[in-house]
């Protein structure tokens, strides 16, 4: 399965690991890592010394490679720059900022670097900044994404019609069969992060995990776009960032309603009531939790499956 994102990162599969806040440890990185993907440490939970000690906890584990997702939007972040660097790591995907601000001074210090996108405007601004391949993100995803509300199916295509530079889908992916048309409609490899969020390794709260496998179609929700857009379970927190809406609200009350480490009470601490529980749209296809190395093994065979399937039509 060799091809540009193989290439670039030196991996047996063209399929990431997303860096997700409160669920990408270094468990996760290297279990990703070890089954022939590139696994990512979400830096975006974690203080600096913490990243440290994942980088440095997550090499022990694994001599593939794998790198760390930085969302640009951290007041730290220049601490966190820098102990990449130190730490060695290889690999950085940086998102929730312009690109144009670390991608030079990384890529000076030998990192290759990744950035994350919603659209195919900020796709050519990450491009023009020097970065060594795109994610284009669609709609469905989890965590953080665009606000144009463009699907994955949709925008990957857009992209891929202007970019000349290896291109990674992400948004509403967690099969082979979903890998595969992606691939149809012009990414060279896949980000791939619900699924990885239930598995055995990630380092969410078995509640929030849980939760995952048992949500179904309809039971997510891209909101607090005044902020930064996420989807969200629906639970008692949703339905009070709702409530304010319906009452007409401004960007400030939400900030107060939001608090301080809502994510991290739902994904990390399991409150599945007050807590802010972050997955894409696809979860109504996750119905088990089970061991990386299975996920993966699972969307390669199918992947390989179907495309052998079609060849025969």
């Amino acid at each position: 399965m060799e091809n540009s994102i193989t290439k670039l990162f030196n991996i047996k599969y063209p399929i990431i690991q997303a860096g997700m806040i409160w669920n990408s440890g270094w468990e996760l990185a290297s279990a990703a890592s070890n089954s022939g993907i590139l696994g990512l440490i979400g830096a975006g939970s974690m203080y600096p010394d913490v990243l440290r000690d994942h980088i440095q906890k997550c090499k022990r584990a694994t001599n593939k490679p794998f790198g760390v997702n930085v969302p640009m939007l951290y007041p730290n972040i220049e601490e966190i720059m820098n102990i990449i660097v130190e730490e060695d790591v290889s690999i950085v995907f940086t998102s929730a900022g312009n690109p144009k601000t670390w991608t030079s001074w990384l890529k000076e210090r030998g990192i290759t670097v990744v950035h994350v996108v919603s659209s195919v405007k900020f796709a050519l601004k990450a491009q023009a900044a020097g970065v060594d391949a795109v994610v284009a993100e669609g709609f469905e995803a989890g965590g953080h994404n665009g606000r144009e509300e463009t699907t994955t199916f949709t925008l990957i295509p857009m992209v891929r019609e202007q970019l000349d530079i290896p291109l990674i889908a992400a948004g509403g992916i967690a099969t082979g069969k979903g890998m595969l048309a992606a691939m149809v409609l012009g990414a060279d490899g896949v980000q791939i992060g619900s699924r990885f969020v239930a598995s055995k390794e990630s380092s969410a709260h078995l509640s929030f995990k849980e939760a995952v496998v048992k949500t179904n179609d309809g039971d997510t929700h891209l909101t607090l776009k005044e902020l930064a857009p996420v989807r969200l379970i629906k639970n008692k927190f949703y339905n009070d960032v709702q409530n304010l809406y319906q009452k007409g609200t401004s960007a400030e009350e939400l900030k107060a309603l939001l608090g301080r480490a809502r994510s991290k009470r739902g994904m990390f601490e399991g409150d599945l009531e007050e807590g802010e529980l972050e997955i894409g749209q696809i979860a109504g296809l996750i119905h088990d939790i089970k061991p990386v190395a299975d996920i993966v093994s699972e969307i390669v065979t199918e992947f390989e499956a179907t495309k052998k399937s079609i060849a025969l039509i």
